[in-house]
């Protein structure tokens, strides 16, 4: 599934199962991943009021999804005032996202890059019961992971052979393991409360 940049959009697009993320191509062949949407997410809500996108959005996974057409959603906003906020919040919340992930491309080292992927990742599936024991199934490659960090391969693997012998997490398998959550919160300097999630986390 691909959402292509600067086309009139119709519908936004509901995820109701599986991975998304939205990104952008150089003209070179490199991709940066700028955000990886989660069951429960709007993928393109923005595109209701903005009419197209800037970016790509694809699949990363095997997803079932729930298109909404805009003329439902206006529908939808003018007669229900409490869901409109709740779009509105939506796509705040992605904004907020946005710029946690824009500090890490920014400031961060690369083991708190990914360590911070980890952690939001481990919040977001947790509040939509994707969360077992102690982590998560991310049927993602190690490329994936470096297109959202903005590292090479080498890197990535570099950091997760780290963050494994440091008994702080492990991937593989398509499958996150949390083994040190506040250790792992540490490295990436994690505060959860850009995800207003209304708890603790």
């Amino acid at each position: 599934m691909i959402v292509p940049a600067f086309v009139v959009q119709h519908h936004s697009t509901l995820l109701l199962d599986g991975i998304l993320c939205r990104y952008k191509d150089l003209h070179d062949g490199q991709r940066q991943i700028t955000e990886l949407n989660v069951a429960g997410d709007f993928a393109d809500l923005h595109s209701f009021t903005l009419k197209y996108l800037d970016h790509d959005v694809m699949s990363l996974t095997p997803c079932r999804v729930a298109l909404v057409p805009h003329d439902a959603l206006q529908a939808i906003t003018e007669r229900f005032a409490r869901l409109a906020r709740t779009y509105w919040f939506s796509t705040n919340l992605d904004a907020a996202i946005h710029r946690e992930w824009e500090v890490s491309l920014g400031r961060r080292t690369a083991r708190a890059r990914v360590a911070m992927l980890l952690c939001e990742l481990f919040e977001r599936l947790r509040i939509v019961g994707l969360v077992t024991g102690d982590g998560y199934d991310l049927p993602l490659t190690q490329a994936d992971v470096a297109e959202c960090t903005g590292l090479t391969g080498v890197s990535v693997n570099r950091v997760l052979r780290d963050l494994r012998e440091g008994g702080l997490a492990t991937f593989n398998g398509g499958r996150v393991r949390i083994l040190d959550r506040d250790g792992l919160r540490q490295v990436a300097e994690f505060d959860p409360r850009y995800l207003y999630l209304g708890d603790s986390a």
